[in-house]
């Protein structure tokens, strides 16, 4: 019993790690968040599907990096860790604005009247709690979410602007 109390402890905490997270995401880079929303709001499949390939490749170049690295030198380790390391923290990066413009985007759906920093804090909290449910959460909607926030910053970074 007391395993489980501890699980929803963890899970409560991490909600509120997020949720003061996606507020300062959203709150440094607005513009950023503000059009990544619109692209997976108008191309939810197109996201999913960038976000797929490009997670797949930088993750396979990265971990054949550091699996290089494992069997060389002290010099030639460096040299191939810093770069495995630079991939990965990119796709974090990534990962965590994509997250933040989704959590803004189910707020802004499920509480449209709301004022912006409450949608944002409940649309975090919903997107965490279905995320935990086990199974489904966990190897459907999370794989999901991840994959198009991935593409929907992939594809708003090299989205054209139109004059």
């Amino acid at each position: 019993m007391s395993d489980i109390v501890r699980l929803l402890l963890v899970i409560i905490l991490l909600t509120i790690g997020l949720v003061a997270y996606f507020l300062v995401v959203t709150a440094l880079f607005p513009q950023r968040i503000a059009k990544t929303k619109s692209m997976i709001q108008s191309m939810p499949a197109r996201s999913f599907g960038i976000g797929v390939v490009n997670f797949v490749f930088f993750a396979v170049i990265a971990v054949v990096l550091f699996s290089v690295a494992e069997n060389t030198g002290p010099f030639i380790k460096v040299v191939l860790t810093i770069p495995a390391m630079i991939i990965l923290a990119s796709l974090g990066i990534v990962l965590s604005m994509g997250l933040a413009s989704i959590s803004n985007s189910i707020g802004e759906r499920i509480f449209p009247d709301l004022s912006v920093w409450k949608q944002i804090l409940w649309g975090t909290v919903c997107l965490s709690l279905a995320c935990a449910l086990p199974f489904v959460g966990w190897f459907l909607l999370f794989p999901y979410v991840g994959f198009a926030g991935i593409g929907a910053v992939i594809l708003e970074y090299f989205q054209r602007e139109k004059i």
